[in-house]
């Protein structure tokens, strides 16, 4: 990977050609009933905290730039942080506390931190909201009504606004679903991971695969439209055992599936297994051959790949994603969360404090938790449209880019690449990576970016 996307990489919390990134599901732990506390004491503020960031603040009525996509978006996504225990192949901001969270306090600082955003983008009509973790259904269904209230009196709410919530199978049960769907949540996508008991203990899960088809159940009776997750490519997997899995998942599936390859993520608990070689992952040609069983299982079934690890039937794509992988814009609320926001004619890329007990105080001090604010250069820019676009089947718009690089692909570069078959041209001119090129998607990428 070059240099350079390796750092629009970084930026978006993305990394380029694996297989499990930008998920539309992340790992969840069930619930518990908790007796609100105040948060412990953090450690002091490190440089920078302290003190209140020179916001550029755009003006009402000020429209931003279309993304790549037939419409204007805007979403915005909600990090609950807390897990009731950490996944050992996760590397997301997660966090466990044994002691209970006092969910008014953090509901306060959500809306808090909604109104300063809103009015450095005012006048937005919200297209999609997000509500990403961590665990968000460790939340009450009160919290995540409040939390979506607050989106609401700052900005305009679409009246088909999709409204995703993550939620882990064991937390699942009728009358908290329903309370989300009465909150406003319109679509969940659960955390399954695998239809294998035995796989799930390796994986740190606490469901089982009974649990998990009991929620998709559920979810399938309250909300009309509903996801789950899988993580393949595991430990001993053979292709066989991965084709009979996903046939089964397809059969509880309606819409949409993410499936993702397991990658070994730096300062996790299975880096430090693989590291000492205890654990073992599939090869390379292993990983490949069952990647290519996933695209013809799930193409034959209706539900082709849209991106590189997300299926779904036409017109059932998760829109939010959409609103990243096309370079549109988002507002990022919460500990850790990142934003991309135009103001003033210019893309800001925004990032939270991590730590949540640090980021409440830093909102209840200065109204935002933001710790990091950056006009991204028009070459930046361009990269990220590059790395996120090219990980849609679409592909993206040739001209978007050069308007974004203020220069045009290299057409050497193209036909190199075309030639070997990773890139094709569409015959309404896009650019997309083929069946073939996905594999290989991150040195496709930093080729183009060169």
């Amino acid at each position: 990977m070059s240099g350079k996307v390796a750092r629009a990489a970084q930026r978006v919390g993305t990394p380029v050609g694996d297989f499990s990134c930008t998920s539309d599901t992340t790992p969840m732990n069930p619930p518990e009933s908790h007796t609100p506390q105040q948060p412990p004491a953090c450690p002091p503020p490190q440089a920078g905290e302290g003190k209140e960031l020179a916001f550029p603040q755009g003006r009402k009525g000020e429209e931003p730039p279309a993304g790549d996509g037939d419409t204007q978006k805007f979403g915005v996504y909600i990090h609950w942080p807390f897990c009731l225990s950490k996944c050992p192949y996760c590397d997301f901001n997660s966090h466990v506390r044994h002691a209970a969270i006092d969910e008014a306090r953090f509901a306060r600082a959500f809306a808090a931190e909604i109104a300063t955003t809103a009015a450095r983008v005012p006048g937005r009509s919200v297209s999609t909201i997000f509500f990403g973790g961590g665990t968000p259904s460790l939340m009450q269904p009160a919290t995540v009504g409040a939390i979506l209230d607050a989106v609401a009196r700052h900005w305009t709410v679409a009246s088909d606004a999709e409204v995703t919530l993550e939620a882990n199978p064991t937390s699942v049960e009728a009358t908290r679903f329903r309370g989300y769907r009465a909150a406003g949540v319109n679509r969940v996508s659960l955390g399954v991971q695998a239809l294998d008991d035995g796989a799930l203990r390796a994986l740190g899960r606490t469901h089982t695969a009974q649990e998990a088809l009991a929620a998709v159940a559920i979810a399938r009776q309250v909300f009309e439209r509903y996801s789950f997750d899988l993580i393949y490519a595991r430990p001993g997997q053979t292709s066989a055992a991965w084709a009979a899995e996903l046939k089964r998942a397809i059969g509880e599936a309606a819409e949409h599936l993410s499936l993702y390859q397991l990658t070994i993520e730096q300062d996790t608990p299975f880096h430090t297994l693989y590291q000492a070689g205890k654990l073992v992952v599939p090869d390379d040609d292993t990983a490949r051959a069952l990647y290519d069983i996933t695209q013809e299982i799930t193409a034959a079934a209706g539900l082709p790949a849209y991106e590189v690890s997300n299926h779904a039937r036409a017109g059932a794509e998760c829109r939010h994603n959409l609103v990243y992988w096309r370079g549109q814009e988002y507002a990022g609320i919460g500990p850790g969360a990142h934003g991309r926001l135009d103001i003033v004619g210019e893309r800001r890329a925004t990032a939270t404090e991590k730590r949540p007990e640090a980021w409440l105080m830093r909102v209840e001090s200065l109204g935002h938790g933001v710790t990091t604010d950056e006009a991204l250069t028009r070459e930046e820019r361009a990269d990220e449209f590059l790395l996120m676009g090219l990980r849609l089947t679409e592909g993206i718009a040739p001209a978007r880019f050069a308007e974004l690089a203020g220069r045009p692909l290299q057409e050497r570069r193209v036909t190199i690449l075309r030639e070997e078959g990773a890139v094709e041209l569409t015959p309404d001119g896009r650019l997309r990576v083929t069946r073939a090129g996905f594999p290989v998607l991150d040195a496709v990428v930093a080729d183009l970016a060169a």
